[in-house]
């Protein structure tokens, strides 16, 4: 897809249902940058970690309850590290819940014409038993993507290679390979 005017260059099986995995987080991304444009959110607001953000699995940047980050320094974390506690606590400092962050990402979705998608989490992990698992398509995640640049201050984070966190006693580095290899 064409960012400038969402013309479809190529695509392939575009509407093929799958598994979105991490990619989830772009909307997390866009649904803060979005508190941020409506002077609801500011990248220094402090926000307060949950024992439930805490417990996150998978990729993380080992955050402890009760410690407190900026929106930024979580928005950094969520990008270049993937990080699943960050996802938990950015949604649950701006909706309360996972589950109502959840209900954003989809309306959210739905705005964006991506009519077959539905998130079921913040942070694209596998589902754990009884829940249901993220469901989304090629075309629809080019929809997303296209609405991020539409931010084009959130490129610092998703194109950040390194960065330190917690005072630097972290180094946080991109999964993403082609940012190594790819002008």
């Amino acid at each position: 897809t064409d960012a400038a005017t969402g013309q479809v260059l190529v695509e392939d099986r575009a509407d093929q249902e799958a598994y979105p995995a991490s990619i989830v987080k772009l909307m997390v991304l866009l649904l803060v940058q979005e508190k941020i444009d409506e002077g609801l959110l500011k990248l220094d607001d402090s926000i307060k970690v949950t024992a439930e953000a805490a417990g996150m699995g998978g990729s993380q940047v080992y955050l402890a309850e009760k410690e407190v980050f900026s929106v930024e320094d979580l928005l950094y974390a969520l990008m270049i590290q993937s990080a699943n506690d960050a996802a938990v606590a950015l949604a649950q400092h701006i909706a309360g819940t996972k589950n109502a962050f959840v209900e954003l990402m989809n309306a959210r979705a739905k705005t964006l014409g991506m009519e077959h998608t539905t998130f079921q989490s913040v942070h694209g992990l596998p589902p754990g038993k009884g829940q249901k698992p993220d469901v989304s398509t090629a075309r629809d995640m080019a929809l997303l993507a296209r609405e991020v640049l539409q931010h084009p201050d959130l490129l610092r984070y998703t194109s950040a290679k390194e960065r330190g966190f917690r005072n630097d006693t972290f180094i946080m580095r991109t999964h993403n390979k082609l940012l190594h290899t790819f002008e």
